[in-house]
């Protein structure tokens, strides 16, 4: 059905709608309509929504399978130990449970509830928190972002299966049938805190302040073997399988396997800025209208193109949005997006990105297993030295100033609860990435007119778009290729860029656990 916003938000509306459609009688009362897929169509000058819906009638729509009612109760003599109480973590650590073996899960931050203090002192006092900020602590990054959920990882496993399991544990139904679902910040950590909840209730373990410093590695005939961690506190814990799923931000980690021999290597990944427009600019360009039809939600956009052989794109967007800090130490600046669930910020921010690959940091001067990690750690302090002021200010530049080489005389108000900084972004971005996210820029005007204002501000430097690491596994084990039952998991290991995705992979690495070891 293509109906309009009000028809769509209206439940008799889009019944009538449906029977019609199916040839059913309007007089008949046994008929019940069930939307399956959802999904908004703003091409033309009057948005539509498109909706796919099944209609049953004289009965009511079958009862959905509860994956939960699957899990099972922990085996105590089967345990994994997974590093990373975020998606990946968490998805593993579920699946895991499918097969009757005990997860054990250790993060280094704090728990869902007790990290939104250190949450607000970066943002009020500048004050970070090594260990529990927006990118370490229960749920990982994604917690106190946007919570989207659209991805393109359909080859890796069942989307349906993690997008259920996160409804049967408080999402909104909504995510099941929208085209780009999300769930918000405001509720996503209740979702993760009733995760782990059902984790500890079937025998499973989560251990929070459990900074991991060491592997325990033992010989293995002609190979090595994990056997388990160490804690910074000098608590070991082992079991069968080792599960490395820490983020993309765990630069320790990546440090403590070069140490051990553990192979690493440089991956490419994404560096630029957060560009915020006011949502109600972005609604009259998308939705050709302002203020928007109250029945449609706040617009986003997504935009790609080529400038000098390098991909530049928007990254995470977040309509009805915030800009808020990320550093995961003191003397960096690093920013992100995050939303609420109604997305009703009267801002809205995108990451905008230029591919970085390796001949980028090698140019540059840093090369060897660390060199992309370099080069992105070393844009982060240079945002830092910008703003002068030792705080989480963020340099800051009015879009137009930025593409006509003058540095802004005022910045106007913007999300960004710390405070920003007028600066010149050419001196904080490295000069291959300045030109080219400049030519990208240019182009994004050219494909969505309206978009090249000084309304709209850059904030600086979104530099944690995905891991500058990868951690090699085989890609039918998934084992690291030099260390057995070691597993290298998600966005830190270098194969997820976002929520779903980390999710699947967690899945997979414990499916391909219990089938090589459950049995052993």
């Amino acid at each position: 059905m293509v109906l309009t916003p009000a028809e769509a938000a209206d439940a008799a509306e889009l019944r009538r709608h449906a029977m019609g459609q199916a040839g059913i009688s309007p007089a008949r009362a046994d008929v019940n309509v069930k939307v399956v897929r959802r999904s908004i169509d703003a091409r033309s000058r009057q948005p539509r929504i498109r909706i796919v819906a099944d209609v049953f009638v004289g009965h009511e729509p079958p009862a959905e399978r509860r994956v939960s009612d699957m899990l099972r109760q922990a085996n105590p003599a089967r345990r994994v130990i997974i590093v990373g109480a975020g998606p990946a973590g968490y998805f593993a650590a579920l699946e895991l449970l499918l097969h009757g073996i005990t997860p054990v899960v250790l993060d280094r931050g704090k728990d869902v509830r007790a990290r939104r203090r250190d949450l607000r002192a970066i943002q009020q006092d500048g004050v970070v928190d090594p260990h529990s900020n927006y990118c370490f602590g229960e749920g990982g990054a994604g917690t106190y972002s946007d919570g989207k959920l659209y991805t393109r990882s359909h080859k890796r496993g069942s989307i349906e299966t993690v997008l259920q399991l996160l409804v049967e544990h408080g999402a909104t139904s909504d995510i099941l049938i929208d085209a780009h679902p999300h769930i918000g910040s405001n509720k996503l950590w209740q979702v993760v805190q009733n995760i782990r909840h059902t984790i500890e209730n079937h025998g499973g373990e989560v251990h929070f302040g459990a900074h991991v410093t060491d592997l325990v590695i033992t010989a293995n005939g002609n190979g090595r073997r994990a056997r388990g961690v160490v804690t910074s506190d000098g608590m070991e814990f082992v079991g069968d399988a080792v599960i490395l799923a820490t983020g993309h931000s765990a630069r320790d980690v990546f440090a403590l396997c070069a140490r051990r021999g553990v192979e690493i290597e440089a991956k490419p990944f994404a560096l630029g800025v957060r560009i915020e427009h006011p949502q109600e600019l972005i609604d009259g360009i998308r939705y050709h209208q302002t203020p928007r039809d109250p029945n449609l939600p706040a617009s986003s956009y997504s935009l790609v193109c080529q400038s000098d052989q390098r991909g530049v794109f928007s990254f995470c967007m977040c309509p009805g949005g915030l800009i808020v800090p990320a550093a995961t130490a003191p003397g960096e600046i690093v920013v992100n997006g995050m939303s609420m669930s109604r997305r009703d910020s009267p801002f809205a921010n995108s990451g905008t990105v230029v591919a970085v690959e390796p001949d980028d940091w090698k140019q540059s001067g840093y090369d060897g297993i660390f060199g992309a990690l370099e080069f992105q750690a070393h844009t982060e302090r240079s945002a830092f030295a910008a703003n002068g002021t030792g705080s989480q200010k963020a340099p800051a530049q009015r879009l137009m100033d930025y593409l006509d080489g003058r540095v802004s005389t005022q910045i106007p108000k913007t999300s960004y609860i710390p405070g920003h900084v007028s600066a010149d972004m050419s001196d904080v971005l490295p000069a291959a990435i300045d030109a080219r996210l400049r030519n990208g820029i240019r182009q994004f005007g050219s494909m969505m007119p309206g978009y090249l204002t000084n309304e709209a501000v850059m904030v600086a430097v979104e530099s944690r778009t995905s891991s500058p690491v990868r951690i090699p596994r085989h890609r039918e084990t998934y084992e690291h290729v030099g260390v057995s039952r070691l597993y290298p998991c998600g966005e830190g290991a270098g194969y997820a860029g976002g929520i779903v995705s980390a999710a699947l992979d967690g899945q997979n690495v414990a499916r391909a656990i219990a089938l090589t070891y459950a049995g052993s």
